[in-house]
């Protein structure tokens, strides 16, 4: 009978019938349909036990040498047998894909999450890809979608790529078949969950570290992506400059407390007014919002052409990629504008009237300690962007794929509130990580400026302040800093969102 062909062909793999021989979620699911897993006969048999029968009846027909684990010659022998025919780079992908304990090969459990995980991605980008959203996919769909990614096809063209996935020849693909065709078929980076989940565009907290966006081809043709990028830089400026006064008590309480100079946040507040008045509490602001477009547009094109040295083929990065590329184009990006960064310190602490304006104070600088005080505090600087920029995507990435896993079913759109939570969690894990390198060398920035102060290297005051404050003196104005996150990343998102607006950014 045609059905159990149909079964045979695209195995086992979700289940096409249920047992009692009824189309199980019919061939063009609606929006709501897919979720349902109860078929039209809703028998309870067809649900979790019968889909664990059928996925390890696959598993043992890939398992061609019957050891309880599928290598990629299993892989390739099994699914050629079943007439899907994949390359030897696209299977080494599958396993790697879903090798949790890195022993080269896939047991049951393993193999049964990858596919799991690998169909939760498919339905979105199915989802995406389904315009008219009436459960099919048709030659005009593929044109649009792929013209939106930047690729240009013709109508025929589009055709063949359906002819490849269309099994009962009426040249559109059901949810059934473009499963059943890229289900054991690697599909990685998948440009449209990306759009959704841009990250260090939006958020500022005062720390330009983050590793940058990817952007797709349409938003580089286009010229969107400099759109982003100032719009990024716009809401970074306004989210900064309302930041600013819990910014400037951080950095006093890094460079002055201690446990015989307790400062408490209201105390800290109440001396900068004494001492400057209400407008002191923005000392340091002015070139903390100047280094923002000089840093973001150094680091992108840092970032594009380390991406192009790495020479991936994949047009996005894969995480580890991207790590490296993001840390490289960071750490490239702050030796260029590192001696902004000491002006920056050297601000916020200034006494009344110490100097008439950034320019005083750096021929000051220059004429008293020479070049080499631009660059003080360099080192720790540098250490620090590897586990700030390193924990913050690996927990950006990591409460992303939990939220698409759990939640994602007719869209990768997370919603704003669940994109401000996730981007508040990553940049204060960062931050808290990187957070004693930061001190160390805000404090080394401000050395130079105490009259005969000694000099002092990295090492030298780390043990100094753990001999003499303990490890809680790595964390001095920690309190400031994470009070300002919240703030500071509602502010730029909705900044960004309206810069956007202005700008003609479209929003997907």
């Amino acid at each position: 009978m045609p059905g159990a062909r149909r079964s045979l062909a695209s195995p086992v793999v979700s289940g096409v019938l249920c047992p009692c021989g009824s189309p199980r979620a019919a061939a063009t699911p609606g929006p709501g349909a897919e979720g349902s897993g109860g078929g039209s006969c809703g028998r309870a048999v067809c649900e979790a036990s019968e889909q664990d029968r059928r996925l390890r009846a696959l598993f043992q027909k890939l398992d061609v040498n019957r050891d309880g684990a599928l290598c990629i010659h299993d892989l390739a022998v099994g699914l050629g047998r079943l007439g899907l025919h994949r390359t030897e780079l696209d299977l080494l992908k599958i396993v790697k894909a879903g090798d949790k304990d890195l022993d080269g090969q896939l047991d049951f459990e393993e193999f049964v999450h990858y596919l799991q995980d690998h169909e939760k991605k498919l339905r979105l980008v199915f989802k995406s890809l389904d315009k008219k959203n009436d459960g099919r996919i048709d030659a005009q769909e593929i044109v649009q979608s792929l013209r939106d990614l930047g690729v240009k096809i013709s109508e025929q063209q589009a055709e063949k790529i359906l002819k490849s996935m269309d099994k009962n020849g009426t040249m559109t693909i059901d949810w059934n078949e473009w499963r059943d065709y890229h289900l054991l078929h690697p599909v990685e980076n998948i440009p449209e969950i990306i759009l959704y989940w841009k990250h260090s565009t939006i958020f500022d907290v005062g720390e330009n570290l983050t590793v940058p966006d990817e952007f797709t081809v349409e938003e580089r043709q286009t010229g969107m992506w400099w759109r982003h990028l100032v719009a990024g830089g716009g809401a970074g400026a306004v989210s900064r400059t309302c930041t600013a006064p819990l910014d400037r008590l951080k950095v006093l309480m890094q460079v002055h407390a201690s446990r015989s100079n307790n400062m408490c946040i209201i105390g800290g507040f109440t001396q900068m007014i004494r001492e400057g008045g209400t407008r002191s509490l923005w000392r340091g602001n002015g070139i903390n919002v100047l280094k923002i477009a000089p840093e973001s547009a150094i680091k992108f094109m840092a970032y594009e052409q380390i991406k192009r040295f790495i020479g991936t083929d994949q047009e996005m990065l894969r995480i580890h990629e991207r790590l490296l590329a993001g840390s490289l184009a960071g750490a490239i990006a702050q030796s260029s504008i590192y001696p902004m960064e000491v002006l920056k310190t050297r601000m916020a602490l200034r006494k009344t009237g110490q100097y008439s304006g950034m320019l005083d104070c750096a021929k000051n600088i220059l004429s008293k300690e020479g070049m080499a005080a631009f660059y003080k505090g360099y080192i720790p600087n540098m250490l620090g962007i590897i586990p700030y920029a390193g924990i913050d995507l690996a927990v950006y990435e990591t409460l992303k794929n939990a939220w698409l896993q759990r939640y994602a079913v007719n869209s990768a759109d997370p919603g704003v509130f669940v994109l401000l939570a996730c981007g508040t969690i990553s940049s204060t894990c960062g931050q808290l990580a990187s957070y004693p390198l930061a001190l160390v060398r805000t404090r080394m920035q401000a050395q130079a400026s105490v009259e005969g102060a000694p000099e002092v290297t990295m090492r030298g005051l780390f043990k100094h302040i753990l001999k003499t404050e303990g490890a809680f003196g790595l964390y001095r104005g920690l309190a400031p800093n994470f009070m300002k996150v919240i703030p500071a990343v509602s502010i730029s998102y909705v900044v960004y969102e309206n810069l956007k607006m202005t700008l003609g950014v479209q929003s997907r």
